[in-house]
């Protein structure tokens, strides 16, 4: 396991952020999930060797020197840039050692992951649920585990991913499912959303989230990264691209409206919640719910 220095790992309070989170926390540097459309490796994030996972010495060290001394608690994001599940944390419990100091400190918890590995954490969860919000969201592109396989080789298949929630879910973590990026000519289908949806509903999810114009991000040298993986699964399709986009950051999908009412209808079907809003406070008003039932 390689190792970078690190003077600071939880970033400074903020009133409210992505799905309310007050900090943000990244243990681990870059990320070997090998997901051919990743933004994080991006140049403008300085990530030289992207692809090789360094911890941040003294990891858990900063980590409780940092919360101890936060003025104001919250809730903290992990798994913004690098998955804190990538899998050396399955040996080096870096992200383990980190929410049991989040939860000895009284914070809260909101995991971004594209990992089965985090459902091993449900018993911290469960502790940390009893005084703040313990969150999991899964990153879920597609219902179809040999279409994972190409756009995100090296991670934990669909099908495992939903195993994970649903174990999740029967021990009462609240679960939610990130639907994005949405990439046009590969997953942007009406057959892959409308199974999905049905699939994290069964599962137990209480939310799936994605833009309402559903599409990827291409910039710098990760859109020569996608282009070259495109070439290697997805013959002619970079042409496509190129000919529909030229050289635009935002790669919407031609079938982002339908796509978008398509994923709306079906939540409503499946009494999955979609907006940012409803399901940042679905996390706070749960978390209150469950502080009432403790008294």
């Amino acid at each position: 396991m390689q190792t970078v220095p690190a003077k600071k790992i939880v970033s400074a309070y903020t009133e409210r952020g992505w799905f309310g989170a007050n900090f943000n926390m990244n243990i681990y540097r870059g990320c070997c999930h090998g997901c051919i459309y990743c933004d994080s490796r991006s140049e403008c994030y300085n990530i030289p060797d992207f692809d090789t996972v360094k911890a941040k010495e003294n990891a858990l060290s900063i980590i409780e020197n940092e919360l101890k001394s936060k003025r104001k608690k919250g809730i903290i994001m992990t798994g913004a840039m690098s998955d804190p599940y990538n899998p050396f944390e399955k040996t080096e419990q870096l992200t383990r050692g980190a929410l049991h100091l989040i939860n000895k400190y009284n914070f809260g918890i909101n995991i971004l992951t594209k990992s089965n590995l985090v459902a091993r954490d449900a018993d911290i969860l469960k502790s940390i649920q009893e005084h703040n919000p313990a969150v999991v969201n899964f990153t879920i592109t597609t219902a179809n585990d040999e279409l994972c396989k190409k756009i995100e080789p090296n991670v934990a298949k669909t099908s495992e991913r939903l195993k994970a929630l649903e174990s999740l879910a029967k021990a009462d973590i609240s679960c939610g499912i990130g639907l994005m990026p949405v990439l046009p000519f590969i997953n942007d289908n009406s057959e892959n959303i409308s199974q999905l949806v049905k699939l994290v509903a069964d599962a137990g999810a209480k939310w799936i989230f994605s833009y309402p114009t559903l599409a990827v991000s291409l910039r710098q040298n990760q859109r020569k990264y996608y282009y070259d993986r495109l070439d290697e699964n997805f013959p002619g399709i970079k042409d496509k691209y190129i000919k529909t986009y030229g050289s635009s950051y935002w790669c919407a999908s031609q079938n982002s409206d339908e796509l978008w009412k398509e994923l709306i209808s079906l939540c409503k079907k499946y009494n999955l919640l979609y907006r940012h809003n409803e399901i940042e406070d679905a996390i706070r008003n749960d978390n209150k719910q469950r502080q009432i039932s403790l008294f």
